[in-house]
């Protein structure tokens, strides 16, 4: 992998990680037409772009995760740590997922672009029927939706199947308020992301860094590394403002199109 294709592809995980038209798939479409192995070869440097993405959601809410600190160092049921709550039981499914099942992800991420088509139909339908179902809105996050949107979270490690489109599609349809899901979605991700980060940094330093990095160069990773970090802090302003103007609509149409470009092609 060059410094160029680390750009694109980091401009890709940077951008889609946030918009819900799946980050993993566009990853997967990226790797493809450059000819490059998307699997465990690229393990560093997926590593590092997610990594990146994570400190785009810390940089853009700062603000939330410094309320949510002072609030569970007052050591009370308050606003923020009900909140907490929340992220901590919709982290359950994916952590399930990731201690029992993640073997069979890592099969189903290396079966091709076909599976990446269908989710991303999938993705389309989901987002689809959020915009169109007008469910009664809620004012606050319950612990149920929490876990709800979690199980969301959880099927979404399944690639071109959008983690943000689904939990945030979710949560529309169980009548939470729009100002609240992205923000949510966000925030909910930070821990398992990084819990996978760790993981597989100990899987590198087993295997050692040129088994798992695919030939890519320090210079390289650091384009990656720096293009997902600033293209995420972009993208994730920008769907917070979307998803409250409700302008989900414009993906799932983007998301057709893409699923059946891809499943077209592999038909072929």
């Amino acid at each position: 992998m060059d410094c160029f294709q680390a750009f694109i592809l980091g401009l890709i995980q940077g951008l889609t990680e946030y918009l819900p038209v799946s980050s993993s798939g566009h990853l997967a479409i990226g790797s493809a037409l450059f000819g490059l192995d998307d699997g465990e070869a690229n393990l560093t440097f997926t590593v590092a772009v997610h990594v990146a993405t994570v400190l785009s959601t810390l940089v853009v809410l700062w603000k939330e995760i410094v309320w949510l600190f002072k609030g569970f160092f007052q050591f009370k049921m308050n606003d923020e740590m009900k909140y907490i709550l929340n992220i901590l039981v919709s982290m359950i499914p994916v952590g399930i997922v990731g201690v029992f099942f993640k073997d069979t992800v890592e099969e189903i991420f290396g079966s091709g672009l076909l599976i990446v088509g269908i989710m991303l139909l999938v993705t389309a339908t989901l987002l689809a029927f959020s915009y169109f179902a007008k469910p009664r809105e809620k004012e606050t996050i319950s612990l149920k939706d929490a876990f709800i949107i979690g199980l969301a979270q959880a099927c979404a490690v399944m690639p071109g199947l959008s983690r943000s489109g689904s939990t945030i599609a979710t949560g529309l349809l169980l009548g939470n308020k729009k100002e609240n899901l992205a923000q949510f979605s966000f925030l909910m991700v930070i821990p398992p992301i990084l819990g996978e980060a760790l993981l597989d940094c100990l899987k590198i330093a087993k295997s050692g860094y040129e088994s798992v990095s695919a030939g890519i160069s320090p210079i390289a990773l650091l384009v990656g590394f720096l293009t997902a970090f600033v293209s995420g802090c972009f993208a994730c302003k920008l769907m917070i403002n979307l998803v409250k103007k409700g302008k989900l609509i414009y993906f799932a149409i983007y998301c057709a199109i893409v699923a059946i470009a891809v499943i077209t092609y592999t038909c072929l």
